[in-house]
């Protein structure tokens, strides 16, 4: 098996999952199969792995193993899906919420920056929404939103105002067009974050990746078993607050909920008190780790 994704945080997503031999686990986000290569590891014959990606080139990296099923589709249908499959209750979900390195460097996918290619985006290439779509169709208000909430970059409407004037000329359709468009307000200090935080607020729009979000942690509560572990990498803030609300207060609110004597109620114990980061050495080895924030929590005993 070909793992053209480096897995970030493995030991230590391995440890909170407290992989059971005989168990069987979810790896929400396959992409290369690192991590589920080294939860394969930890698994005797009786044990069974789950590996989801809606990106249908992540069959490829599939191990030939009978203990593994890969199943293309969204995980926003884990629940759905796992029962197609027989599968009611699992001891572990895993999520690795960042984009595969795969997709960045495959640059005709239009992920990155870094190559002039289609503005697609599309982790799953049976959609019909694709950057180009978002760019040049959405209404300016709506484009604000994206630039701020899911790029979390200053001035939203310095940018969506460019790309609208630019529009009305002609359609942008690659991305290098787009960087042109936008070039008068990129700091040249600190470009590169600058046009990473633009394409990933594209990104998280065209594949709906917060409602897919949001849909997988509810479902996470339909299918552990008591104690099992739900174990989340994530890379940005929004993704972030919705893991830790949810597993904190069981929604995405972060409102606690008390019983009739005043207790929180609440369907997880948390295992991770604070968001572990990676290490220097990591950040140094896989600089894509940076980001990353990793949550854990068991589900209550009925």
């Amino acid at each position: 098996m070909e793992c053209y994704h480096i897995p970030v945080l493995l030991a230590e997503s391995l440890e909170l999952l407290d992989i059971q031999p005989d168990g069987t686990y979810v790896d929400l986000t396959f992409g290369g199969g690192g991590h589920s290569a080294a939860i394969l590891d930890r698994l005797s014959t009786r044990g069974r792995l789950y590996g989801f990606d809606q990106d249908s080139e992540a069959r490829g990296n599939a191990p030939d193993d009978p203990r593994f099923r890969f199943v293309e589709g969204n995980f926003r249908f884990m629940r759905g899906l796992l029962r197609a499959a027989g599968v009611t209750q699992v001891d572990g979900v895993l999520a690795d919420l960042g984009v595969s390195s795969h997709h960045f460097d495959a640059t005709e996918r239009g992920f990155s920056f870094r190559g002039d290619a289609p503005l697609d985006m599309r982790m799953n290439r049976g959609r019909k929404l694709t950057a180009a779509h978002v760019v040049n169709t959405y209404e300016p208000a709506r484009l604000i939103a994206i630039l701020r909430d899911y790029g979390e970059l200053e001035g939203p409407h310095r940018i969506a105002g460019r790309i609208v004037e630019a529009r009305r000329s002609a359609p942008i359709q690659t991305t290098f067009e787009l960087i042109e468009t936008v070039r008068p307000l990129v700091p040249k200090s600190d470009e590169n974050r600058w046009l990473s935080k633009l394409f990933q607020a594209l990104r998280i729009e065209v594949n709906g990746e917060m409602e897919a979000l949001r849909m997988a942690l509810e479902q996470s509560l339909r299918v552990l078993r008591p104690e099992g572990r739900l174990v989340v990498i994530s890379y940005h803030s929004l993704e972030d607050r919705l893991v830790k609300n949810f597993m904190k207060t069981g929604n995405f609110e972060g409102e606690v909920r008390k019983d009739f004597y005043g207790r929180a109620e609440t369907p997880f114990k948390l295992v991770t008190r604070k968001a572990m980061a990676p290490t220097a050495d990591e950040v140094t080895q896989n600089p894509r780790s940076r980001s990353a924030k990793l949550r854990a929590a068991a589900k209550w005993s009925e």
